[in-house]
């Protein structure tokens, strides 16, 4: 725990084996199609577990930060309470992010590159997005099972270091929602419809053509390979990547992943990169490697934060939630990206009483990773 005038630590003594089981018991009412209830006893007893030693010290906070390993990559923090739940309705429970806005680090070293950069000038346009790509061209793919259903770990669409498009786009649905969520948050900035790019434009060989550091926002709306058991995908050398359109010849340029080499080679002035809905192949256990590696190659290119999903999202949910971040920085642009995220999941969380808006699966999925200097 490390703050402006202090620096402390204390050890979780949860074993790792025990936090791995509490965070797959939560993470299993996360989903949007779960029949699962959130389990909040269990996370508040995770909040006192984890965070209780340090309680003291950042109760005078309104911003976290954190670095995290093991299986506590894979829960967005604001889903833990900070008191006894017994009693209260989703509504009035008392969530993380109803004190702190919260903000996902991969590393603390990541800071030296988030906070290292020379000021340039202000991208021009507002944003540019990428949504609705095409995976399989050969089938329907309605009905398709999510890809966190099904029984393949992502490194078994590897061929030695090579990925198995044709396996990989037969296994992902389609995402056609994307389409509407792109241009709900183009319409709030006030992004040109050219500049959303869907369908067959949603390509790796577009991002890579694209003068992308034209762009104050970069919007990515598909899957993502992000997970993976660490030394398996260490043998497979297989990168975390963002699936995109594949390509109907593909080549070396463009084979429908955006890895995060890829990534790392982009040029960016961004002040935002968000990856929406993004999905991890089944059997992969929860690791930070993936989302750490892709992290830091969108930061590296120039990007200033990260806004991404922990799971598989509710299409409607993630607009409402989208919509109230964006429309929190209009009217505050001097806020933080994480303050936006917090003022737009207070507000689903508030307006719950006319839906069912106020469970964690609807208005928790986005974490913000990345923490710019403020100015």
């Amino acid at each position: 725990m490390v703050t402006k005038d202090r620096a402390d630590w204390k050890a979780i003594l949860i074993p790792a084996a025990q936090a791995s089981k509490t965070i797959e018991t939560l993470r299993a009412a996360l989903h949007p199609d779960s029949p699962k209830t959130f389990d909040r006893a269990l996370a508040h007893q995770l909040y006192r577990q984890v965070l209780g030693p340090v309680e003291e010290i950042i109760s005078q906070k309104t911003r976290l930060s954190f670095v995290l390993g093991g299986a506590l990559t894979s829960l967005p923090p604001q889903v833990l309470l900070m008191s006894n739940p017994e009693g209260k309705d989703l509504a009035s429970l008392d969530w993380l992010v109803r004190k702190y806005a919260i903000t996902i680090l991969p590393s603390v070293a990541s800071l030296k590159v988030l906070r290292g950069g020379k000021a340039v000038a202000v991208a021009a346009k507002p944003m540019i997005g990428f949504g609705d790509p095409i995976f399989d061209r050969a089938a329907q793919t309605v009905g398709r099972p999510k890809v966190a259903t099904l029984n393949q770990s992502l490194t078994s669409f590897y061929r030695g270091v090579t990925a198995d498009m044709k396996a990989l786009a037969e296994a992902l649905p389609a995402l056609p929602e994307t389409a509407d969520e792109l241009r709900a948050v183009a319409k709030i900035l006030g992004a040109k419809s050219e500049d959303i790019k869907l369908g067959e434009a949603a390509s790796v060989a577009t991002v890579k053509n694209q003068r992308l550091d034209n762009y104050r926002g970069v919007y990515f709306a598909t899957h993502a390979l992000v997970a993976g058991e660490v030394e398996k995908f260490a043998k497979v050398k297989a990168e975390p990547a963002l699936v995109l359109s594949t390509p109907e010849n593909p080549s070396e340029n463009d084979d429908g992943l955006l890895r995060a080499s890829d990534v790392a080679m982009l040029k960016l002035n961004a002040d935002f990169v968000v990856l929406s809905a993004c999905n991890t192949a089944a059997g992969d256990k929860p690791g930070a490697e993936g989302l750490s590696g892709l992290a830091r190659a969108f930061f590296y290119a120039g990007a200033k934060s990260l806004v991404v999903s922990h799971w598989d999202v509710d299409s409607d949910a993630t607009v409402t939630l989208m919509d109230g971040l964006f429309e929190a920085l209009k009217v505050n642009p001097h806020l933080s990206h994480a303050e936006a995220l917090r003022l737009s999941m207070l507000k689903m969380i508030g307006n719950s009483a006319k839906s069912d808006l106020a469970q964690p699966k609807f208005w928790a999925p986005f974490v913000v990773v990345g923490e710019p200097q403020r100015h």
